[in-house]
């Protein structure tokens, strides 16, 4: 029996976000060639199932900024990434790669195969295919951010096989903790298409967490292998020598070359790059908070008026981008860094449409600038409890424009912000919210 959720949360989730957009702004045939595809897809009777497709965007980009081709490359890459991490139906987990138990750890293979394929159900509602069921429409079957409702979304979905997470308690270049994922999950993301999945019970959604990190470091390997290739191994309009080309072998073949230590290049490449990607998951821990000061009424107000002038001020200057009082209105001429990677980083005008159309052709969403949030009496997208104010202002927003600001003890005022100030302006931001 084949379960219909998808195409229920599909309806409510798409239909509010059509609803930020004005009538004559609506493509008609689009939304419904969209959620034609939704309601095929979750029939079950696709006639071949949905494949990862090689990051030609990534090789593309390299291609550009590097002056070399990258078909060999990406072609060998694919070809690795594939045997490592299987199939969208038939997910593997190279743990025998990893170094130790905690990144073998990281995602379980029960756990992922009730997230893959296709979705169905039984008698005793067990679900298999939770990410096609729940995700795919916004995320793409490989993650990338471009599903088929991707494109009609304030904001694009979040593209996770860069590895750079927006939402989360730890610095800015870190990943997000599971915990980070797991609120995600059951609060969304307010102000914007993202929804709650608080009503899918526990175990499926640590089943999610566990597909999305699978998506996100499978993509980083790519990424990262693709850059090597290029960069270290010599690829070229053809494959190198045996000795760097990225191509795997047997355990068995493995194990003797390394007590040989005679393993090839190209191999360790691969298992240094799985070895980075994947401990940097495992190494993922929330920043500290220090704690709020106590302050009774007529405090808060002392202290909402120094985070005022902490916000107009020429150290954290947030009145540059999100306008005096927080209330916005300044012009966006900047983007994020999923944009950036296919143009202003390799030298291309994101406004130029001639420039970005291989790019768009190869899988990439138009250019979008991106704006700054209205704070005053508005909602913040990442939560708007104050530890997760306070680690915005330090931290900034990964992937975003928005840059962090230099917290500490004997930091020099001219600098940055000694804690007590960090913790007036969350006061300050906080009491925008509520005009």
């Amino acid at each position: 029996m084949v379960h219909s959720g998808a195409t229920l949360r599909f309806q409510s989730s798409f239909l509010s976000v059509e609803s930020m957009h004005s009538p004559k702004s609506r493509p008609p045939l689009a939304v419904f060639s969209v959620m034609a595809w939704v309601l095929f897809s979750s029939t079950g009777c696709r006639e071949a199932p949905p494949q990862f497709q090689p990051n030609r965007v990534r090789a593309m980009s390299l291609e550009k900024s590097r002056s070399l081709p990258t078909e060999a490359a990406l072609a060998d890459v694919s070809a690795v990434v594939d045997q490592l991490f299987g199939t969208p139906a038939q997910p593997r987990w190279p743990a025998d790669r990893m170094s130790n138990d905690a990144q073998g750890g990281l995602v379980s293979l029960d756990r992922l195969g009730q997230a893959a394929g296709g979705v169905t159900s039984d008698q005793a509602d067990s679900h298999t295919g939770l990410y096609q069921e729940h995700c795919v429409i916004c995320h793409g079957i490989a993650g990338s951010g471009a599903g088929p409702a991707s494109r009609f979304q304030v904001p694009y979905p979040r593209d996770f096989r860069a590895g750079v997470f927006k939402w989360k308690s730890t610095p800015r270049n870190d990943k997000p903790t599971r915990d980070d994922l797991s609120r995600l999950l059951v609060h969304g993301v307010p102000g914007a298409p993202m929804p709650s999945f608080a009503i899918v019970p526990p175990s499926q959604r640590e089943a999610l967490i566990d597909y999305v990190i699978y998506l996100s470091v499978r993509g980083e390997v790519e990424r990262e292998l693709l850059a090597r290739a290029v960069d270290e191994l010599d690829y070229d309009e053809t494959p190198p020598d045996e000795e760097l080309r990225l191509t795997l072998v047997g355990r068995a073949e493995v194990a003797a070359a390394e007590e040989e230590e005679a393993i090839r290049e190209g191999e360790q490449v691969i298992n240094e790059v799985i070895e980075q990607t994947v401990q940097a998951w495992v190494d993922a821990e929330p920043s500290l908070v220090p704690p709020k000061p106590e302050s009774a009424a007529a405090d808060l107000a002392e202290s909402i008026q120094r985070g005022r002038e902490i916000f107009h001020g020429k150290v954290a200057n947030c009145v540059g981008c999100h306008g005096p009082e927080g209330r916005g209105g300044l012009p966006t001429l900047d983007y994020d860094d999923w944009t950036k990677d296919f143009t202003t980083r390799i030298g291309i005008t994101p406004a130029d449409s001639a420039a970005t159309k291989p790019f768009r052709k190869a899988g990439a969403l138009p250019p979008r600038t991106i704006d700054p949030r209205v704070l005053a009496g508005g909602v913040l997208r990442g939560g708007h409890d104050p530890e997760t104010i306070y680690r915005r202002i330090q931290h900034g927003i990964a992937g975003t424009p928005m840059p962090g600001v230099e917290v500490g003890d004997e930091i020099d005022p001219q600098m940055g912000l000694t804690p007590a100030s960090a913790w007036d302006l969350v006061a300050y931001v906080r009491s925008l919210l509520h005009q």
